[in-house]
């Protein structure tokens, strides 16, 4: 899981926007290659969050660094590998 936040205090919005469209291209080959599966944008602040299908750490390191906003620095980008969570699975016997 990714979880983004413009540097609103660093960049203006012009700024942001001459980046975005080459952002949403990005993001839009990162989930037609299979590698994004889902975004959203923030509700309490200017960013994303988005889940990103990876091998490793490393990989989905490359996926975001391919990203405009990370290139430029525009961005923080707060990378959370997550775990299958078996809650949902059989149920261990003793």
């Amino acid at each position: 899981m990714v979880i983004t936040q413009r540097y609103s205090d660093r960049f203006s919005d012009e700024d942001f926007a001459a980046v975005l469209p080459q952002e949403t291209e990005t993001v839009r080959g990162l989930y037609a290659d299979g590698a994004l599966r889902q975004i959203w944008l923030r509700g309490d602040t200017r960013g994303a969050c988005f889940l990103l299908e990876a091998e490793s750490l490393a990989d989905a390191e490359a996926a975001v660094a391919a990203l405009p906003l990370a290139q430029k620095q525009m961005s923080d980008f707060q990378i959370i590998p997550l775990r299958p969570y078996g809650g949902f699975g059989p149920t261990p016997t003793a």
